[in-house]
């Protein structure tokens, strides 16, 4: 009897460790509350939120976005270099898509000097979502620089470079980033 091999398709596996995917999915559910929550408010309330948006500086938003956006390809290509072996170029990578994530905090500590320092504060609805938002996501991108930290710390030691390490902070570090697209189109965009 003729028996016919039925190739099977390599095994796949999930980046990361499932606890990250989990960590992930709840802050997107989070995040999610939030922007519904924002969103009823603006309906409720267009001019008083369109006049505030008004002094957004949108350039700024614009250069945030490119900052973490660019971050996130260096996290990435730190993946690819860890998977590889190549731990040194990994450790430069992480370095520069962490220094994308200084730069990010130090433009929005910028931008809300900037915009506390003409009156718009937490007084006005649509700046009191603007930095509850906006804060809590800059302390993720906080966690997020001590995720790669940690990468940093593993990749340098012999003993410990797994690359699952690497991969679940690049998941986290992605989702910030994703947060902040989200965010800068309600915030800075939407009209």
């Amino acid at each position: 009897m003729l028996q016919l091999e039925v190739p099977t398709a390599p095994r796949t596996r999930l980046p990361g460790d499932g606890h990250i995917w989990v960590m992930v999915l709840g802050d997107l559910v989070i995040f999610t509350g939030y922007f519904i929550i924002f969103m009823v408010y603006r309906t409720m309330n267009p001019a008083e939120f369109l006049a505030a948006q008004q002094h957004l500086n949108v350039n700024i938003g614009v250069i945030n976005t490119v900052v973490l956006l660019t971050s996130s390809w260096f996290v990435a290509r730190s993946v690819l270099a860890a998977r590889a072996g190549n731990h040194r170029s990994a450790v430069r990578f992480v370095y520069l898509g962490a220094a994308g994530g200084v730069l990010f905090m130090v433009l929005k500590g910028y931008e809300w000097a900037a915009k506390i320092s003409t009156g718009n504060t937490n007084s006005d609805l649509f700046f009191s979502f603007y930095y509850v938002i906006t804060g809590v996501h800059l302390v993720h991108v906080l966690i997020g620089l001590i995720a790669l930290g940690v990468v940093v710390r593993e990749l340098g030691n012999p003993g410990r470079r797994r690359p699952v390490v690497v991969e679940s902070a690049a998941i986290y570090w992605h989702m910030v980033d994703l947060l902040w697209v989200i965010i800068f189109g309600l915030l800075y965009v939407m009209r």
